[in-house]
């Protein structure tokens, strides 16, 4: 199978091309991406040099590019977007363009080429989450731009595959954490800080709840979902490893044998969701996928290859 890869430069998106070309020998895979922020070219620097990929630099809104490089594939994994919610405060446009209108560009160009879709979306979808775990039937509700547009891709996509038949499914994952994750996210911010002897900042005076998922975990789900999901469905993928923000940022200091007081409360940012939690049911059971890593060695891995590999913050 000849796969078209959007964003597969960055944190998940290098991650899954890694997994599908280190496991298994009947894929191709195309890599487009915009390098942007987020995209480091060293997350694949030890597959460059394969057979089974190639790398083209480009957009997602580029209609020219992206009809071109989708009538050459069998399938389209989107990972290409902007992710980060206090950006997406500051400024959502980058995010619209992106998240939204990059998805309607895909979608227009499948009407014609009836090729596969697996969009990957997010659990903020959902919102912020009091006591519920959410299912698939759950009531979309953004909170912030980042995920309204993350929400509004979906409605499309469903959209697309009612109106005009298209081969789609929609997979939401909870907080991915792993190798090669870029430091404006938690858990590498943390070990980037930790290293350096400089308090971490937490928001929310760290009492944020959100479910943990092993990156490896995720790419295999996403993979299960491409070769076996029934289209026009959506999959939620998650590990049940909920945990707040302290508890986290006490494994990564006791791992790294730093002081426990190694960080400071910083000012909450606009709308923050105080528990995000995902009913990850439906994969388990229709698709028989189930998460291998559990969050003890999952962190530890992590602050050890980010150790191991210190200089890839350099960039």
């Amino acid at each position: 199978m000849k796969m078209l890869v959007t964003g597969g430069l960055g944190f998940i998106g290098s991650n899954f091309i890694l997994h599908v070309l280190n496991n298994y020998e009947n894929y191709e895979i195309v890599n487009v991406d915009d390098e942007l922020t987020g995209s480091n070219h060293r997350n694949l620097y030890e597959i460059e040099k394969s057979s089974n990929y190639n790398f083209v630099k480009g957009n997602i809104n580029n209609h020219t590019l992206m009809n071109k490089l989708i009538a050459d594939c069998d399938a389209v994994v989107n990972f290409a977007a902007e992710s980060h919610v206090d950006r997406s405060i500051e400024n959502a446009r980058p995010f619209i363009d992106s998240n939204f209108l990059g998805v309607f560009t895909i979608l227009e160009i499948l009407r014609k080429y009836k090729k596969r879709l697996v969009h990957i979306s997010t659990d903020e979808v959902f919102g912020s989450l009091e006591h519920d775990s959410a299912d698939e039937s759950f009531r979309l509700n953004p909170s912030s731009p980042y995920s309204a547009t993350k929400a509004s891709a979906e409605l499309l996509i469903n959209s697309y595959v009612v109106t005009h038949g298209i081969d789609a499914v929609i997979t939401r994952c909870t907080n991915n954490y792993g190798p090669r994750q870029f430091p404006e996210k938690l858990i590498p911010k943390a070990i980037l800080f930790a290293g350096k002897n400089k308090k971490i900042p937490i928001q929310n005076h760290g009492k944020g709840v959100r479910d943990w998922i092993f990156v490896e975990d995720h790419c295999s789900a996403i993979l299960n979902v491409l070769e076996k999901g029934e289209s026009g469905e959506s999959y939620n993928i998650s590990a049940h490893n909920e945990f707040d923000v302290l508890t986290v940022i006490g494994k990564i200091l006791s791992i790294m044998n730093k002081p426990s007081d190694l960080y400071e409360f910083v000012q909450d940012r606009p709308g923050h969701d105080y528990r995000y939690s995902l009913d990850s049911s439906k994969i388990r059971s229709k698709l028989k996928w189930s998460p291998k890593v559990n969050f003890e060695d999952g962190v530890k891995n992590t602050v050890e290859w980010y150790i191991k590999n210190n200089n890839w913050f350099d960039n």
